[in-house]
């Protein structure tokens, strides 16, 4: 016990020297400017989910979509999802003889107002909630008439009542129609006029298949090549997106869906996507305890998305992939605890740390999620104050990267001298825009950094705990020695 207690205190004292010495002495940065290590395809962008705090009368709609607009983001993702039917779907009865039930009243106006925020951006746009009563169920499913009441039960059934996914085809070319084509003819002939025309680049099919529903992988294929097949006909510019997957733990998804030779004739896989959130090791984990179990399962998820990588190339070379899905989540969608301060920043500092290492990887969107989170719904998803209305960390750390960095930069080698310091990531690229040097602090410690003198520096830009819901800081770089808080994300302008 004496040599325990002996061996903790001589451990402890050497650590505080070496930190001291650290401080004294800074790790060095070392950017070999004129050796490319890489040309960057991923562009950065977020998702928008459905709820009743995004839509019109909500006390931050308004400030919402002028976030979403300021962003100026291509391959910005829409959700309409299945917590609130109303929103989510448009024929929520099952045709009769004499009736048909669409009503898009609640699905319009967060559609107008997301293509309106996204004008002269491309976005992707998944109504992925399949009505119910497609699917065989015990009895009906009922929901709630009131619109805002939240509803987790809507998708049950595994097995639809048209096997064959004409049924469920035919509903996404009326619900398509709607948006692209000025309306649609129903099941009982009669024209549903509507005044949208919209250019809709890309759609997702359906969201979470392995969770919504639990789908199998031939299931999945098989409606959507249906859908697919069907939409080509009537959108044949549009690209699609396929498998949505929350959890990347069965490789029969992509082995499957990526095989040609599972698809229908005519129908050729374009894209796919899939998600990850990292979370605490255990309920009610300390805040400052979150830095080590975020970044490992980031670091456990990289390792599958090389995995999947690897299938993809085998299987499906032309297919791009979109990680739509980027955060952290603390507890279930019903959290009620406050949010400590630091965490939006740890989660913005998460995003950045895996934008990077997805641009190493060669994905071509990395998604954000999500705008808009509040108490029952995910808050600590959001991106957005839902108290004030102003944008938070991780929507400031987004926007630092997606004005500074994007598809075509060059990677050149990054390295620390003597030694790469705990916790601290950085990558410099020669961008369009000019020289950049994205850091990351994935560590809740101040650390001091050197920078090379192999470039003129004119401004750091940094999100950290002192930036807040504030847009990133400004500062003029005087000499080469700066400091990074905990969870700070910054990026360096040189000439």
């Amino acid at each position: 016990m004496y040599f325990t207690k002996q061996l903790f205190f001589v451990l402890t004292a050497a650590t505080c020297c070496l930190r001291s010495a650290a401080q004294k002495h800074p790790a060095v940065l070392q950017v070999q400017w004129n050796k490319t290590t890489g040309t960057s395809k991923t562009i950065s962008t977020l998702q928008v989910v459905e709820n009743p705090m995004v839509r019109p009368g909500s006390p931050i709609h308004r400030q919402t979509f002028n976030a979403l607009k300021d962003l100026g983001a291509d391959f910005v993702r829409y959700v309409p999802w299945f917590p609130y039917p109303k929103m989510a779907v448009a024929e929520l009865k099952p045709p009769t003889k004499e009736h048909t039930f669409w009503d898009f009243t609640y699905l319009d106006s967060t559609m107008e107002a997301i293509m309106s925020a996204t004008e002269g951006h491309s976005v992707v746009i998944n109504f992925s909630t399949t009505p119910a009563w497609m699917w065989k169920t015990e009895k009906p499913v009922v929901y709630p008439e009131n619109p805002y009441q939240v509803f987790w039960d809507y998708n049950q059934g595994q097995t639809l009542r048209d096997s064959s996914g004409q049924e469920i085809a035919d509903y996404y070319v009326r619900l398509f129609s709607w948006y692209t084509k000025g309306g649609f003819t129903d099941e009982l002939g009669k024209f549903h006029q509507s005044t949208h025309f919209y250019k809709i680049p890309y759609w997702e099919v359906l969201n979470e298949p392995d969770l919504e529903h639990h789908i199998s992988p031939e299931l999945y294929t098989r409606i959507y090549d249906k859908i697919v097949s069907a939409l080509k006909k009537i959108a044949p510019d549009t690209r699609f997106i396929g498998l949505s997957l929350a959890h990347v733990s069965n490789p029969a998804y992509f082995e499957y869906f990526l095989n040609p030779a599972n698809h229908q004739y005519g129908v050729i896989p374009e894209g796919i996507s899939y998600h990850h959130y990292s979370t605490p090791s255990f309920p009610d984990q300390d805040v400052n305890s979150y830095q080590y179990p975020f970044f490992e399962k980031a670091d456990a998820f990289l390792d599958k998305v090389r995995y999947i990588e690897n299938i993809r190339k085998r299987l499906a070379p032309q297919v791009f992939t979109t990680i739509n899905e980027i955060g952290s989540i603390l507890r279930s969608p019903q959290i009620t605890q406050p949010i400590p301060a630091a965490y939006w920043n740890l989660s913005g500092a998460l995003y950045a740390y895996l934008f990077l290492n997805l641009t190493k990887t060669g994905i071509d969107v990395a998604g954000e999620s999500q705008l808009v989170g509040y108490p029952t719904q995910f808050p600590d998803v959001s991106m957005m104050n839902w108290q004030t209305g102003n944008p938070n960390a991780r929507y400031w750390v987004l926007k630092l990267i997606h004005d500074h960095l994007g598809k075509g930069d060059q990677l050149v080698a990054t390295s620390f001298m003597p030694r790469q310091p705990d916790g601290i990531v950085a990558q410099a690229y020669q961008t369009s825009k000019g020289r950049r040097i994205l850091l990351i602090n994935t560590r809740a410690a101040e650390t001091m950094l050197e920078l090379p003198d192999t470039a003129k520096y004119r401004a750091i830009y940094t999100v950290d705990m002192h930036t807040g819901d504030n847009p990133p800081s400004e500062k003029k770089l005087n000499n080469t020695q700066i400091t990074l808080t905990p969870f700070a994300v910054s990026i360096i302008q040189a000439d």
